[in-house]
């Protein structure tokens, strides 16, 4: 199951227990291959390499949103964190994987920080509430996918 915790300005944490080794779970959130399966299918390619950037487009609700990362940090096995940024929308967040690993289990912390930076006033797509949500269902997915 997995906690949220949230303050009204400040990064949304999402933590939540898997029953899998560190690096299996690192795979799943770094090889393109397994990220196109539980995380973003039309994602072309990812590559835990700081200075690694990715475009690809999720089209929600009649609009197109242009997924722009860029790899910031890289500790293999540990923890990666990528700038996050929508094409034409304002804003600019930093998305961090925390792996904590413990007797065949690995405990993740989701750091997403700079969420209102998007404008969910004026984009309400954007909003916070909708990163929470889906990155509770995110996490759900992982679990489900690493269960496989």
């Amino acid at each position: 199951m997995a906690s949220t915790m949230t303050m009204a300005n400040g990064p949304m944490v999402i933590e939540r227990t898997f029953e899998a080794p560190v690096d299996r779970v690192w795979r799943a959130l770094t090889d393109p291959a397994q990220m196109r399966v539980w995380y973003f299918p039309m994602m072309e390619d990812f590559r835990a390499e700081v200075g690694f950037e990715t475009r690809f487009n999720v089209h929600h609700e009649g609009r197109d949103f242009l997924h722009i990362w860029k790899v910031t940090e890289v500790v293999p096995g540990k923890k990666i964190s990528y700038e996050w940024r929508f094409g034409g929308y304002p804003g600019h967040s930093l998305l961090t994987w925390e792996l904590f690993g413990q007797m065949g289990m690995t405990w993740v912390r989701l750091t997403h920080a700079g969420l209102g930076s998007f404008r969910g006033d004026l984009y309400p797509e954007l909003f916070r509430d909708n990163f929470v949500q889906g990155w509770t269902r995110y996490m759900c997915d992982l679990g489900d996918y690493l269960k496989g």
